[in-house]
């Protein structure tokens, strides 16, 4: 029997492969704007922290990180991503809202010192949902789940902010009650890219954190944006010509008239 043996350009090439199968996977949607799409997984069965849309945003000076994933795990790739990219100072981590698979790779980004950036609400919702959110969240993914913690916002947005770039200025609007207490858009003007976060979910049924009336508030005012192209929280990036927030409209407004009518028939008259 011949054995072949492997030379080092054999070695480096079979390495390089698994690290590459390793790399979270990023598209530029616009210039200088990448995302990471999250797979369609179930928290409580095979959830590895990778459901949500996350990225970032480069601008002349700096970058802004938009949702961090997960796991720290997940953060930690991202970076290595954005670092591919380029070597610019991350300036912010954005988070849209509260939800763990939004906010929990924040601490892979801790080194950079960036400002952390959300809802004038989310310090405090990440306060009072911690324990359970770390308890929850490890016994989902377990050792995946080492590492991660919360890490609050430095810097919140009550009505609108803006922030710059270098060259790209993000528009930030927080709303009130939607998809949860905490929820806010990032415009980037430059390319006219809209990220709604958890408030937009495309090809996965929306959960409801927040107020189904409140949400289909908030719908209509995204509507209006002047954006190109919109990034949703969970779901492929799409044109905002096609309209992307119809079918989410049409179940929010289904659903609010089924609980309307079947709360009706509930009701009790006194005797």
């Amino acid at each position: 029997m011949k054995f072949r043996v492997l030379t080092p350009v054999f070695i480096l090439l079979f390495l390089t492969t698994l690290v590459s199968a390793e790399e979270l996977p990023l598209q530029e949607v616009a210039d200088g704007v990448y995302v990471h799409q999250g797979s369609h997984q179930d928290l409580d069965e095979g959830y590895n922290g990778d459901i949500a849309n996350i990225g970032f945003i480069v601008g002349s000076k700096g970058v802004a990180v938009i949702d961090s994933g997960g796991s720290l795990k997940i953060g930690q790739k991202l970076r290595e991503g954005l670092r591919r990219v380029t070597a610019l100072p991350v300036l912010y981590v954005i988070n849209t809202h509260v939800h763990p698979d939004h906010i929990f790779g924040n601490a892979a980004f801790l080194q950079d010192k960036p400002q952390y950036v959300g809802h004038e609400k989310l310090g405090h919702a990440m306060a009072l949902r911690k324990d359970t959110y770390m308890r929850i969240n490890e016994g989902w993914m377990g050792k995946e789940f080492e590492g991660s913690e919360i890490v609050p916002p430095t810097l919140t947005v009550k009505d609108t902010i803006k922030l710059d770039l270098g060259d790209r200025v993000l528009q930030l609007k927080a709303y009130p009650t939607a998809h949860t207490t905490t929820d806010i858009s990032v415009t980037d003007t430059k390319t006219g890219t809209l990220w709604t976060g958890d408030l937009l979910f495309i090809e996965r049924t929306p959960s409801i954190d927040g107020d189904i009336k409140g949400w289909l508030t908030v719908l209509e005012d995204l509507k209006s944006v002047p954006a190109k192209k919109v990034v949703p929280g969970h779901g492929p990036v799409i044109e905002r010509s096609k309209d992307p927030f119809a079918n989410e409209q049409r179940y929010l407004n289904t659903l609010l008239n089924d609980v309307t009518r079947h709360g009706n028939r509930c009701s009790f008259r006194k005797k």
